[in-house]
């Protein structure tokens, strides 16, 4: 059939130029020109009626639903960017019909056709994946997934193999041939591009055992990196501080390194609490029946615990873990651990900490100091505002009613309570001193 048609337009080209007075030795390399312009005529109008048929399907498509991934391809030409890989398959076809009296002719055009296919599809390829990466980032199942780097890496491959293929088709050698020889070649490409490669394996190792997302509050100790990352590939993450300064790392500098990825706090939808202030030591004391009295007044939850445990005192009951009549935080035995029992009630009933995760009152290792002792529990809300300003209200609280239970903050004497300390001593009337200090009054 190829044969037929080849003699069909060669003997109607040479009686034409023959009809015209051409010679019969251009008359043959006419035969060739006009049938390699007929190949290549051929071949882009194929390309552009299937880019029309293309183009015109898609957009009927969308007119009933939109597609994220068809709208991405049809923006910045991508559609038409995987129409190019067409010609030079029906080229490739078609070029025995041209050169079929010429082999050395068809030998080098069929190489250069195949040099064009790779760059094709090349392109093709990486516009495909462009408009996946799109449609990955506005899907809400894919969009905290760093889907740049999965799809850098993937270009990355694409561009090996095609520089591979066409190496191979210059050189008219087989690709394993290529691939065999690579390993002195990345001997020196290490000594050359090291840290280009270390960026590149750390790029890959972070994605791959996803150890930070888009949208990851993360943390490098000892240094000023504290924020959002907004961005990852494999070369680079970057990262938005909470000052609005924006740093860049190397991806192997979180692989060899040390960082704190606050994700998973995220997920559990509590953030921790851990605050502690420390008591003065000197004003720990055991509880008297005066005291507890007072303090029953103070809540019905507290006037409640102080009942139970004085019932558990009178019929000998030891508070311990195993016994689910003790308490674990907290005591009626001294105003610190009755303090550590209204805090620990005053946090259980608390709207907006978690009742599902620990709660707990503690004291720490005593200091020089005092005693600190710890409030731990976690926020219903992982937002930093919202969070903040809870932990800020709890604290408040418990500062403003320590002194109910004859407890007080340690505090470093400021000239203030320096100056009211010299004039107690020296006997000057109390009711003459504004703004007398609660803690100095006993």
């Amino acid at each position: 059939m190829k044969k037929e048609f080849t003699s069909y337009i060669v003997e109607n080209t040479e009686s034409l130029l023959s009809h015209i007075g051409m010679p019969q030795s251009v008359v043959h390399r006419s035969d060739i020109i006009i049938i390699s312009l007929i190949v290549l005529i051929t071949a882009f109008l194929v390309m552009e009626i299937t880019y029309r048929t293309t183009l015109f399907a898609t957009r009927r498509i969308l007119r009933h639903k939109q597609y994220t991934f068809l709208t991405q391809m049809l923006a910045a030409g991508r559609l038409r960017k995987t129409a190019l890989a067409i010609p030079p398959i029906i080229i490739s076809g078609m070029l025995p019909i041209a050169f079929d009296s010429e082999p050395r002719i068809l030998y080098y055009a069929q190489r250069i056709v195949w040099i064009y296919f790779c760059t094709a599809t090349v392109v093709a390829i990486n516009a495909l994946l462009t408009a996946l990466a799109y449609s990955a980032f506005t899907n809400s199942k894919y969009h905290d997934r760093p889907i740049k780097g999965f799809i850098q890496i993937s270009k990355v491959i694409v561009y090996l193999i095609a520089v591979i293929v066409i190496i191979s088709i210059i050189t008219d050698k087989s690709p394993l041939y290529l691939i065999g020889g690579l390993g002195a070649f990345a001997a020196v490409l290490m000594l050359i591009a090291k840290d280009s490669i270390m960026g590149f394996v750390g790029g890959f190792l972070l994605l791959e055992n996803d150890m930070v997302r888009l949208g990851d509050w993360i943390e490098i100790p000892g240094t000023s990196i504290n924020g959002n990352v907004f961005d990852i590939s494999l070369t680079i993450v970057k990262v938005r501080n909470w000052d609005n300064t924006i740093a860049t790392i190397p991806p192997y500098s979180l692989i060899n390194g040390t960082f704190i990825n606050w994700r998973g706090m995220s997920e559990t939808g509590g953030r921790r609490i851990a605050r502690s202030y420390i008591i003065k030591l000197d004003n720990i004391k055991p509880c008297n029946d005066n005291m507890l009295r007072r303090l029953k007044g103070l809540d019905k939850e507290l006037a409640l615990y102080i009942n139970s445990k004085l019932e558990q005192m009178r019929r000998n009951v030891v508070a311990n873990t195993d016994n689910p009549e003790g308490l674990t935080n907290g005591t009626i035995d001294t105003n610190a651990g009755l303090f550590r029992a209204y805090a620990d009630i005053y946090l259980r009933r608390h709207p907006l900490i978690r009742k599902d995760m620990i709660i707990m009152v503690r004291t720490l290792e005593p200091k020089e100091t005092g005693l600190p002792m710890q409030f731990y529990c976690f926020t219903t809300t992982t937002e930093w505002r919202s969070y903040e300003s809870i932990q800020s209200e709890i604290m408040e609280h418990f500062a403003s009613v320590m002194p109910q239970f004859e407890l007080y903050p340690f505090q470093t004497s400021g000239s203030r309570e320096t100056i009211i300390s010299g004039l107690l001593e020296g006997q000057f009337p109390v009711e003459r001193i504004d703004g007398m200090p609660y803690k100095t009054i006993k």
